[in-house]
């Protein structure tokens, strides 16, 4: 059974061939390293492998993990990937960096007036349903660039870009069709003077495919954790 550590330099090695493979510097991909139902100490071993970007699917878990681990706080990046509902807006707002599944304005609304002032931007990305699945929230693509124009005025907040999570895939044709299509939307953010740079998405099968799209932000759980 291999460790955390032995996970990470297998998944930062499929990263560098991925990027190599794409003609892309290493650099432009980040590893967001997913715990969710793992548990802080689990974290705490992947941070002293030299990880600092993690990402939680469910609200609570992620705010108790951030409590566990306040003695990390300045050097850890917290990052919600899962589902937010209204009513946990300021929990979030209050204890992470980055939430990648904003998918409604009035999400991002009550996001940016529950930032507390003495924290830097709050950085968002709009989660976009782009396999149309009825089992997945998120925007449709038609809508993206009307909530994007919302999202990028409000205070407390700083878009970065688009997140989705594609219907799995087999192959790689197949894997990288969803990938290509984000893609192209952020392209007509940037065209629309947006300030957007990020493409949140690949995760521990499609990685690969996601690098070759351009993905900066590739969240990755089970091939570093282990099975859920």
């Amino acid at each position: 059974m291999a460790t955390i550590p032995e996970n990470i330099q297998q998944v930062r090695a499929r990263i560098a061939a991925a990027c190599a493979g794409a003609q892309r510097p290493v650099q432009s991909v980040t590893l967001l390293c997913v715990s969710k139902t793992f548990g802080a100490e689990a974290v705490r071993e992947a941070h002293a492998a030299g990880e600092r970007r993690f990402g939680e699917n469910y609200v609570q878990e992620g705010v108790d993990k951030v409590a566990a681990l306040a003695d990390l706080r300045g050097d850890i990046e917290w990052h919600l990937i899962g589902p937010l509902q209204s009513n946990k807006t300021r929990v979030v707002a209050e204890h992470f960096d980055w939430v990648h599944s904003v998918d409604r304005l009035k999400v991002a609304q009550r996001l940016s007036e529950q930032r507390p002032a003495h924290l830097p931007p709050l950085q968002v990305c709009l989660q976009v349903n782009i396999s149309a699945q009825a089992s997945k929230s998120g925007l449709a693509p038609q809508e993206v660039a009307g909530v994007a124009r919302e999202v990028a005025a409000l205070p407390g907040l700083k878009l970065r870009g688009l997140m989705a999570i594609p219907e799995p895939a087999g192959d790689l044709d197949s894997q990288r069709r969803p990938h290509a299509a984000l893609r192209q939307l952020l392209g007509e953010l940037q065209r629309e003077g947006l300030d957007v740079d990020t493409l949140s998405m690949g995760m521990s099968a499609d990685l690969e495919a996601a690098v070759m799209e351009g993905a900066t932000i590739v969240r990755v759980g089970t091939a570093i954790f282990g099975g859920r």
